[in-house]
């Protein structure tokens, strides 16, 4: 038997209900690796799982929790041998498959990667999904060239923004942090940003589909009239790469940044990514991401808190990333 936060949904009222329980090993889903889990995240997706509507879960119970790292118990896959250490990151787990929540998880070997070398479990998960889908971002800036000047961090102070903040200043790119909260400004310079702009000042109305060439680059993890604005702002052959729909997924905007200042839009899909890309952006992770800048975005949490910090991110009062350690 072992320790998993369960939601479990009321037939009668519709509502769901999570709280820690303990379950046995044959209750798990069907998969070729048995991993003992040592910690998961908190992010935006985990919230709806746990909220009281359920959100993202169509079949329970269920145990959420989107990400994990931890050791390998049982393998009936040649790849991963008992006490390889490795990180899941995306194919739908703690929505559709159990998830991270719980001190042991099986999936199938091939949603799995290596825990490369200069990470150990824990800040893989100081990374997380959100880490993990902020170096996609910046790594497809770098395939299109980043140009000269400011690269923008929207929704700066959140999972994705804390961590590309870090990996951009850490690779020597001057970055503009865009937060709606003021109160964040001394932790996004803590994280390597030279300056802090204010949500309300990308975020008005596009008046004209082009205005002054500003950005070098962009990683997004707003959308919706933020993404219209600061495409207009983007200097010629600029990239904006596109990781999130915090702000909605319309596009109130025009072709005109496309077509008259070749402005690339990048869609960022961190849940199916092809295996090489997630080895490749894992070793990046190790190797060009700031430990040392890490723990500064870091909350720890256990399964018994989680029910609260579930509903705190969907509110938005989570800053930067949550690492559960799911045997404390």
């Amino acid at each position: 038997m072992f320790n998993a936060l369960v939601v479990e949904k009321n037939e009668e009222t519709g509502k769901t209900s999570a709280a820690v329980q303990q379950i046995s090993e044959d209750a798990l889903p069907d998969g070729e690796v048995t991993v003992a889990v040592e910690y998961s995240t908190v992010n935006y997706k985990d919230g709806l799982c746990i909220g009281p509507g359920g959100g993202l879960v169509r079949k329970y119970p269920h145990v959420p929790g989107i990400d994990f790292s931890g050791t390998v118990e049982t393998s009936s896959d040649d790849r991963y041998q008992p006490g390889d250490k490795v990180v899941l990151t995306g194919w739908r787990v703690g929505e559709a498959h159990w998830g991270g929540y719980s001190q042991k998880a099986r999936v199938k070997a091939d949603w799995l990667v290596p825990l490369p070398d200069g990470i150990d479990a824990r800040q893989a998960m100081a990374v997380g999904t959100a880490g993990f889908t902020a170096m996609l971002a910046v790594m497809a800036l770098e395939d299109h060239g980043i140009k000269d000047g400011p690269v923008l961090v929207t929704g700066a102070a959140g999972g994705v923004g804390s961590v590309a903040t870090a990996i951009l200043a850490g690779l020597g790119h001057e970055v503009a942090a865009v937060t709606g909260r003021p109160e964040t400004g001394d932790y996004l310079r803590g994280l390597g940003a030279t300056q802090i702009v204010a949500r309300d000042e990308i975020n008005e109305t596009v008046k004209r589909p082009l205005e002054a060439e500003t950005w070098g680059g962009c990683v997004d993890a707003v959308g919706s009239a933020m993404l219209a604005r600061l495409l207009g702002q983007m200097k010629y052959g600029a990239s904006v790469a596109a990781v999130g729909l915090a702000g909605g997924a319309d596009l109130p905007g025009t072709v005109i940044p496309f077509l008259l200042r070749g402005v690339n839009l990048l869609g960022i899909d961190s849940v199916m990514q092809p295996y090489d890309n997630r080895l490749r952006a894992w070793k990046r992770i190790a190797s060009d991401l700031p430990m040392d800048k890490l723990e500064a975005m870091v909350q720890p949490a256990t399964l018994s808190e989680l029910p609260g910090l579930g509903r705190d991110i969907l509110k938005g009062q989570v800053k930067g990333r949550v690492v559960v350690d799911v045997n404390a």
